[in-house]
């Protein structure tokens, strides 16, 4: 391979010997070479050989995004699927010309201005002419020189580059425009389809932004939109810590127009997903916005669109959007609404339990319920987990896979969770009057709870409040409430710990870094999730995992707990694995903690001879 004076764009910053003169170039080179190494190059020669070592070439240089055609009765089906940044095109080919290609590329106005660069060994006057007079951009001989191959393609990409930044970028925010968003929302809907995944659009308004402008001024105004965008950014970003990593990927923000963001959210699981991240958006731009030396408030209003429900066409979803926009502005400001009247009322729906959810405890409505966990070795109940139960008024038995989403996203969880802990002391020191000793009570932990900063406080208080030893009180966390701020999440297992607690890692298996967790993590039990219990002992996979799950806990010094047991079948695979200890509907569903101790008095694991139903 020839040795190129190209910089590669993994050296932008060095200096180009090739660079023009014109100073006014230089600052238009060095924004576009951040974005030319993955810009699509399309190389269309009925040459295989040629494509083969212009390829190499580019590949040499630095870039990624590389396809070569050489069937010409191809090439327009590949450019229209591709949409290249850049074309270099064979003049002469069987079939169909590059003459051809290139006039009916003039003719479409989506790739009327893609730069072109003719590859030709013709040195005659008139066919470069013609070629330039239908559109050609650049002119390559061949055979063709790397230095110049790199030169011409590098110059073609800068133009193109920079024509794309200004006409699909905002120039107050930076972000994407109107016209990029509709491409990016008409992909996102063609995915969405086709993968069976709903997709949202947002619609984010700042209400009364004519009058900010006035009191503000231009260069105020410019300034409070970057601020706004940069708090929809920050929103966007997973889970609610705002020092968290953004999404990897496209920004899914836009500027629409002079007071109006969007937002796409493809692979939403449902709208409820959609609404969380319109109270988080509506949370972050709450807070007065610093520009200059004053404080503005803003107030957002959003509308929610749905594919497919409200729409499979860029301009159904943005009338959907817009509707719903008009109807959270008419009910005031800060607020949000759907564009489907179902979703809306689901909307209604949640808000109004969140509401009652705030006043159930104080209202007698919550309460724990107990489910035993059986030593193995001894077939007796040793301990038991606590569950939150919702006992509604008007609607009865609210199911936790309801409402404990909507405590976690509202932040109701920390209380509830605090007042979880309470209760299940205040139930040992009552089991411990009642003759029923040394019982230990697992509580589940959730990620606020855990990085909220006040876990060991919560648990030392209620501990001393109710006379409880440290160590019948255990914690239960799932593998997804550690993944975001280790060290901090190790600080308070420590903590906790030190106090003679015992930590579990709940529904082992199902995350991603499960391994890792172990040995980051002081943890005395394990549970095996309930997905590898439920097909034993028939599945040989599952089998496999849970017998290598029980061995990796006992060499690590940790007790191993099995979920979901709900078959004497499962249970002697499990007491054959090794297991310590059972969990599950087979050994006993969640009690009230009044029933309990009689439960514990009567049980024999040795009773249990027949399989029992799944309860759902």
């Amino acid at each position: 391979m020839s040795d190129l004076s190209f910089p590669s764009p993994r050296l932008l910053n060095q200096p180009d010997p090739h660079a023009p003169s014109l100073p006014e170039a230089a600052p238009m080179r060095a924004e576009a070479d951040e974005l030319m190494a993955d810009q699509q190059i399309l190389l269309i020669d009925d040459e295989p050989m040629l494509t083969d070592v212009v390829q190499a070439y580019l590949e040499d240089a630095g870039y990624r995004q590389l396809t070569a055609v050489n069937d010409p009765a191809l090439a327009l089906q590949e450019i229209w699927r591709l949409r290249p940044s850049l074309l270099l095109l064979d003049l002469v080919m069987p079939g169909i010309s590059g003459f051809e290609i290139l006039k009916a590329m003039r003719q479409h106005p989506e790739l009327r201005y893609t730069p072109v660069i003719v590859l030709t060994a013709a040195s005659d006057p008139a066919t470069k002419l013609r070629a330039l007079e239908m559109g050609a951009t650049e002119f390559l001989a061949k055979p063709v020189d790397a230095s110049e191959l790199a030169l011409r393609v590098r110059n073609s990409l800068v133009v193109k580059v920079y024509q794309d930044r200004l006409a699909n970028t905002d120039p107050v925010t930076g972000l994407p425009n109107r016209r990029a968003f509709l491409e990016r929302l008409q992909a996102g809907l063609v995915e969405s389809i086709a993968q069976g995944h709903p997709l949202a659009l947002l619609q984010v308004r700042l209400d009364r932004f004519q009058q900010m402008h006035a009191a503000l001024g231009h260069a105020a105004t410019d300034e409070l939109l970057r601020t706004v965008a940069q708090r929809i950014g920050v929103s966007m970003r997973r889970g609610d810590d705002e020092n968290t990593q953004p999404r990897k990927g496209p920004t899914p923000i836009a500027r629409l127009d002079s007071d109006t963001f969007a937002v796409l959210l493809p692979k939403v699981d449902s709208p409820e997903v959609a609404a969380q991240v319109a109270r988080k958006m509506l949370k972050a731009l709450s807070e007065p916005l610093r520009v200059g030396d004053a404080d503005v408030a803003v107030s957002p209003c959003i509308g929610i669109a749905m594919a497919p429900t409200d729409g499979t066409t860029p301009d159904a979803m943005f009338v959907s959007a817009s509707s719903a926009l008009a109807q959270a502005s008419a009910m005031g400001r800060s607020t949000f609404q759907f564009g489907s009247p179902q979703f809306n009322a689901a909307l209604v729906e949640r808000l109004r339990l969140e509401a009652q959810l705030h006043r159930a405890a104080e209202q007698g409505e919550l309460a724990l319920a107990f489910q035993p966990k059986i030593d193995a070795r001894t077939g007796r109940i040793t301990a038991a987990e606590a569950l939150l139960r919702w006992n509604h008024p008007q609607q009865g038995f609210i199911s936790p896979a309801r409402f404990i989403p909507i405590a976690e996203e509202s932040g109701l969880i920390v209380q509830l969770g605090a007042w979880a802990i309470d209760q299940a002391c205040a139930q040992i020191a009552t089991w411990t009057g009642q003759g029923l000793l040394g019982m230990t009570v697992a509580v589940n932990v959730t990620r606020k709870e855990l990085l909220g900063g006040a876990l060991v406080e919560t648990v030392t208080a209620a501990l001393k409040r109710h006379g409880v030893p440290p160590e019948q009180l255990s914690l239960e966390l799932t593998e997804s409430s550690l993944v975001d701020d280790i060290e901090l999440a190790r600080a308070q297992l420590g903590a906790l710990r030190e106090l003679g607690m015992k930590v579990a890692i709940d529904d082992f298996g199902t995350g991603y870094s499960s391994m890792s967790y172990l040995k980051y993590f002081p943890f005395d039990e394990l549970k095996v999730d309930r997905s590898f219990v439920m097909n034993l002992p028939d599945d040989r996979t599952d089998r496999a995992i849970s017998q290598a799950m029980i061995v990796l806990g006992h060499s690590l010094g940790m007790r191993v707990v099995a979920e979901g047991v709900e078959t004497v079948a499962q249970m002697l695979a499990l007491q054959e694995m090794g297991v310590d200890i059972f969990q599950g509907y087979l050994t006993g569903k969640p009690q009230p903690g009044s029933q309990f101790p009689r439960l514990v008095q009567e049980f024999r694991l040795s009773s249990l001879t027949e399989p029992r139903a799944a309860v759902v």
